[in-house]
């Protein structure tokens, strides 16, 4: 019986994950998502107060923060991500210990000081920021939140199945139920920062800046995370260098005969 109740709770987790299917214009993919852009945009703004206030809040800095402001606003209107329903807002975050920068589903994008004061360049600034508006256009959250429902459901019915409650052993094939699903989550996580930084090269270039600059990021945040603790900025994510490879791969097929003079540094 509970083989029967599994099976059709792993058919049901899958019917729903694969019935929702659309097309996302910017990345030219079709994607499993099940929210609407304006949940995803309610969904940001409800967490993006509780986001400031865990790396400290807004940063006083206004220059600074009207920096961010104008690169963040640059790099939209002059993307694709003008295209999309998304109202981007960036801000910058007072936590000068911890080198991070993230988007919420929807819009909201923040980089920390501790971040923002390591950078050289307002390329450099523009490849933070566009990667991160990468994964918005992208809705990375939503694929995430349909992988995560799917995963779930799956490894539900795999417990369910196997569960025997007269045999101890059983137990263990549910620890690595678990285990599997999370360890598919972090793939899919990785996969996702390939992506950011492949559009972000693409807005990088859009908006005229030298998309090389995202290569001096990714040095920086390699150096930052040197010691014993790496940034957050890494956490789930790719080697750096590999990241690297991928990002100049990226401006290679952008830029095949080299990247032109002139591009804002």
């Amino acid at each position: 019986m509970r083989l029967l109740i599994g099976l059709v709770m792993a058919a049901f987790a899958l019917f729903s994950y694969f019935r929702s299917s659309v097309y996302n214009p910017v990345t030219g993919e079709q994607q499993h998502i099940n929210i609407t852009a304006e949940q995803e945009i309610a969904l940001g703004l409800q967490s993006a107060p509780q986001m400031a206030a865990q790396f400290g809040g807004l940063h006083p800095d206004q220059r600074a923060q009207a920096l961010v402001d104008a690169v963040g606003q640059r790099l939209v209107q002059s993307s694709a991500a003008a295209q999309t329903p998304y109202p981007f807002e960036f801000s910058l975050l007072a936590d000068e210990q911890t080198v991070n920068a993230f988007a919420l589903p929807g819009g909201p994008i923040f980089i920390t000081a501790a971040l923002f004061e390591r950078l050289q360049t307002e390329g450099q600034l523009a490849g933070v920021l566009g990667h991160e508006i990468g994964h918005v256009v992208a809705r990375h959250s939503a694929e995430h939140i349909a992988k995560q429902q799917l995963t779930q459901g799956l490894t539900g019915a795999l417990v369910l199945s196997t569960y025997d409650p007269d045999n101890p052993g059983s137990r263990q094939t549910a620890q690595i139920a678990r285990v599997v699903g999370q360890l598919l989550n972090m793939k899919y996580g990785r996969e996702d920062e390939l992506e950011s930084d492949r559009l972000g090269v693409r807005f990088l270039a859009d908006a005229g800046y030298d998309p090389r600059a995202l290569i001096g990021v990714m040095q920086i945040l390699a150096e930052a995370g040197a010691g014993a603790r790496q940034p957050e900025f890494f956490s789930t994510h790719p080697n750096p260098e590999n990241r690297i490879a991928q990002i100049e791969a990226a401006i290679q097929e952008r830029f095949p005969q080299g990247v032109p003079e002139g591009l804002r540094p």
